[in-house]
Order: C-alpha cells, then structure tokens, then sequence
C-alpha cells in the first residue's frame, strides 16, 4: 500500500450522479465493467471541495473510505493538516510540498454565474493556477485530468495548456464520450479519407445547456475526424445556427442531411415523428477546418436522447451510436480506467490538443451565437496534432 499512487481530487460540488460522484466516487468503490467490479491500483487521499451542495455526498463518501476532505487545494496537494495553518493568520505558503501522485481537477456543477454569451463560469483556470503553483514551488510535476472543457473562454483555455507545457505536466482531459462504447463499432483507421461527417447530440433548453451538452456533440465529432488523412490541421472557422433557420441550413445543403437521417437511427432512444416537428429550438454547429475539411453537429432539443456519428467514407456512409446502453456508469468508468492507467504509467491515454481544439471551437461557437448566428474566423486555433496509434480503454462487450 505504501508504493501505491496517491491521488488529490479537486472539486466544484458533490452530488449524487455529479460528475464528481461518477469520477471521484469509483476510484475508492471500484469500476464496474463488463468483466465486472474492478478496484483501483491507487489511492485516493484526499479533496478539495469549493461548494457544498444541499444533496451533497463527498462529505459520507470520504468518511467511509477514510479520505481527508481539505480546506485549500494547496492543502489538498500537499497533505499538509489543518493545524499548520496557525488560523486566523495566514498560513505560511512554504509550508507543505506536493505530496500526491496525481491530480483529478472535475470542475462541473455548482452554483457558478453565468455569462451573457451562456457560457458557465467555472472555476477551472483558477483550480489549475492553484495546482501549477504548487507544481512550481515543489520542482516537480504529476499527471493531471481535467473534467470536460479546458475553460469557458480561450484565453484561459490557451493559458491552461501552455502552462501544462511548461511544467512538463502529462495531462488528459475532455469528456467520456470518446471512451464509451460504440453501437456498431466504429473507428476510422488513421489516414482514412473521411468526405464529410456529422454528430449528433441532445441538449437541455435551460441557460447553458447548449454549452454543456455541445461539448458532448464536439468531442464525439472531433474523436473521429482528427483520424482522417493528413491528420488534423486545426480550424478555420465555426458557424452556430438555431431554430427554424437550422432546417432551412440542412436544406440547402450547409450541412448534410442524409448523414444525419442516417445517424438518427444509431440512437435508440428517440420519439416517433419527425427531428424538425419534436424540435423546438435546435441547433447546428458547423465546422470549416483549415485543410478544406468540413463537418457538423445537430444538437437536438427534444425527439431523442444520446449521441451518435456518421461519416462518409469512399461514398459509402457509416455511422455508430454511443453508449446505448445508457449507462452513466459506462462511459465514466472506461473515462476512470484511462485515467488510472496514465497515472500508474505518467503517459496520456490520448492527446489533450483535443481537448483544447473543442473547448476553442465551444467559445467561438458560442461568440457565434451572441452575435447573431454570425459565422466566426478562428486563426488561433490552428492548432495540430496527431490522433492516438493505441486505441484507449473501451468496453468490450
């Protein structure tokens, strides 16, 4: 047990079916998986909690697995007790070096404002901040995971990886879509000329929904197209459209219909009828890359529940569904095993450029939408990089 990875989790709130309890919650309760319950190969230690939900759980999930809850993050990071802090003055900030192994960074959820383009303000860039600090001061650097978006705008996005660069962090973050299971399975071979592809998605009418769940919809495309030949080159442009306007888009051709006719089958769990009489407001981001490459997501607000992709390959369209099964144990535990696995190893699983490509497109997207349903040039996110050789950990059955 003393050789074991020690692990800090640095989390906004925690509830039950949070992202905090899908992540933190299975590193000390085991994954379950197809092969059944599996126990991790470390050690949660210890967390950090900005806000204490009214439904919270961190609180008795630490108490039974003997997990201290911390007042910083720096004294999460360091394991440095309370009582060296010498309250009310203020604590000594040579006191304590970093003494975990790992960092889990879930900033989702919680009582954060936000702004007038949508978009939520969470906390991340300040968590990370929090993190390099002790990084620096220590002389040395562990691996880190970061819950879905680098950050709700690109400068804090651009701040946060190349900070990562400096520091010499391995660093994975992004959504659990990529890793959940495909129905039928699906992956491009790298190189593969891909001629158009499509996403599909579903979001929550509330403030933010779009953002939130869009960055499902983005990484599920992005997983897949980064594999096409030449490898992927960054984007030029993006294009957020809603309502009626979106159908209008389909039908002369801004995006492809017949992909998504085709993937809208791959998704078990939809209505009868018809995408456009089910759909209130929907929406369509469209995507220009700066090879020429062309894609979208149909985010739906209503007829079905799930995301899936279509692609056309060679004039041929292929399409899969993602976690049909919809589990959120599923997608979350294979996010988890990725995870462990670049922690007892100190090398990502798959590349964060990724990550960083979507979370730029998500604030041009929604800058696209403030404006007016504007079309928006991206050259900051001429961003490359190459998809991963080895397949993560998905499931196999």
């Amino acid at each position: 047990m003393a050789n074991r990875k020690k692990i800090a989790a640095i989390v906004t709130t925690y509830f039950p079916y949070s992202h905090s309890d899908l992540i933190v919650s299975k590193f000390v309760s085991g994954f379950p998986t197809d092969q059944g319950v599996i126990q991790s190969e470390v050690d949660l230690v210890s967390i950090y909690m900005d806000q204490l939900h009214t439904s919270d759980v961190g609180v008795s999930v630490a108490e039974k697995y003997g997990v201290t809850i911390y007042p910083s993050i720096r004294a999460a990071l360091t394991l440095t007790p309370p009582s060296a802090y010498h309250w009310p003055t203020a604590p000594d900030w040579k006191v304590g070096e970093l003494s975990v192994d790992g960092v889990l960074i879930i900033g989702e959820h919680g009582d954060y404002s936000g702004n007038e383009r949508q978009q939520q303000m969470y906390p991340r860039k300040y968590f990370f901040e929090q993190i390099m600090g002790i990084f620096a001061t220590s002389g040395r650097s562990v691996p880190v995971f970061n819950d879905k978006h680098l950050a709700y705008n690109w400068s804090d996005c651009e701040w946060i990886y190349k900070r990562s660069k400096e520091l010499n962090v391995p660093f994975m973050a992004g959504s659990s879509l990529p890793v959940t299971s495909r129905t039928p399975e699906l992956e491009h071979e790298i190189g593969t000329d891909i001629q158009a592809a499509l996403s599909m998605g579903h979001f929550n009418s509330y403030v933010n929904g779009l953002e939130s769940y869009g960055f499902h919809g983005l990484e599920a495309l992005q997983c897949m197209v980064e594999r096409r030949y030449g490898g992927e080159t960054g984007v030029s442009s993006v294009h957020c459209i809603e309502g009626k306007e979106v159908w209008e888009a389909g039908e002369s051709g801004l995006w492809p219909r017949d992909l998504a006719d085709e993937v809208e089958l791959r998704i078990q769990d939809r209505s009868s009828g018809s995408i456009e009489d089910n759909c209130v407001n929907p929406a369509v981001f469209m995507i220009e890359y700066l090879d020429g490459f062309k894609a979208a997501t149909l985010m739906l607000d209503g007829h079905l529940k799930g995301f899936g992709y279509s692609a056309r390959v060679n004039d041929e369209i292929v399409s899969t569904g993602f976690n049909q099964n919809y589990s959120r144990h599923e997608s979350f535990t294979y996010q988890c095993l990725n995870l462990e696995k670049m922690f007892l190893t100190g090398q990502p699983q798959y590349p964060v450029e990724r990550t960083l490509l979507v979370s730029g497109m998500m604030d041009g997207l929604m800058e696209s939408r403030f404006r007016g349903h504007v079309p928006v040039e991206t050259p900051h996110l001429n961003i490359e990089y190459s998809p991963p050789e080895d397949i993560p950990i998905r499931p196999s059955g």
